[in-house]
């Protein structure tokens, strides 16, 4: 919460039109660098609050600029309205964590059938969206939005190779899971789940915590997704989906889910 009290009276202030062009709005600017003649910059938004008492945490890459504006937003109002600098982060983080529903969906699906949900004692992960909110941590690699050249930062450059990235990865990722030490990770995407794995590297986590593996739920992946469900079979997908690697990857969430559930 340091962080958020820093940008508060900022946050506070600022205009619809600004918060419009938060991806180059030089007050919310945290770092920047030049990378292979390309302006890398991250950019504050009000991502900061932490659920402690999560069981599972999910991680996307870093906040797009949309998102970014949903939680300044969120936070302006809150912070207008009276709310206090802990309340305004929290109204913030819940506004703008994964609300698409399709990708939920698809995440759901997925977590549900790997064995998630037994494990946390729910029936379904759709309710880490309802009535079982305390029960999740919604967070990112990289927490504050990263835009290269005023675009959207899409994984490259790389995370874990950029001095940059690295270090944001580090400091904000690195203390949220040294936080949550008990919960389990599910990183949203191989780079996502490299980035954790280097995390965990560093910081002593346990490897056997990343639940890593899951394809990403967005709709680009629709057929990844379909194939890890078993809706779809080796024979009708195409030869751009690489089934072997994901059956081993559904087999290996599977056990690692029963072994964690046989403690």
């Amino acid at each position: 919460m340091e962080i958020f009290d820093s940008f508060a009276s900022v946050v506070k202030s600022l205009t619809d039109e600004e918060i419009a062009t938060a991806n180059s709005l030089e007050r919310l600017n945290m770092a920047r660098s030049e990378v292979r003649g390309r302006e890398l910059r991250v950019q504050y938004a009000p991502f900061d609050h932490v659920n402690r008492d999560a069981k599972i945490v999910i991680v996307g890459m870093t906040p797009g600029l949309f998102q970014a504006r949903q939680a300044l937003l969120a936070a302006r109002n809150a912070l207008r309205g009276g709310k206090s600098n802990l309340e305004a982060a929290r109204a913030a983080k819940v506004h703008a964590s994964f609300s698409g529903e399709p990708m939920r969906g698809n995440l759901v699906a997925m977590l549900d059938l790997v064995g998630v949900a037994k494990w946390l004692g729910i029936e379904s992960t759709a309710q880490l969206w309802s009535d079982k909110q305390q029960l999740v941590h919604f967070t990112s690699a990289l927490r504050y939005p990263v835009f290269l050249d005023g675009a959207n930062w899409s994984g490259t450059p790389d995370m874990v190779r950029t001095p940059l990235l690295r270090n944001q990865l580090e400091r904000h990722a690195g203390q949220e899971l040294a936080d949550l030490r008990d919960a389990l990770i599910v990183p949203l995407g191989p780079k996502v789940s490299a980035a954790m794995i280097h995390v965990a590297q560093e910081t002593g986590l346990s490897r056997d915590q990343i639940l890593d593996g899951l394809p990403h739920p967005s709709g680009a992946n629709a057929e990844r997704i379909s194939f890890f469900l078993g809706r779809k079979s080796d024979e009708d997908c195409s030869v751009k989906t690489n089934t072997n690697a994901i059956s081993a990857a559904r087999a290996n969430l599977v056990e690692k889910l029963d072994a964690i559930l046989a403690r």
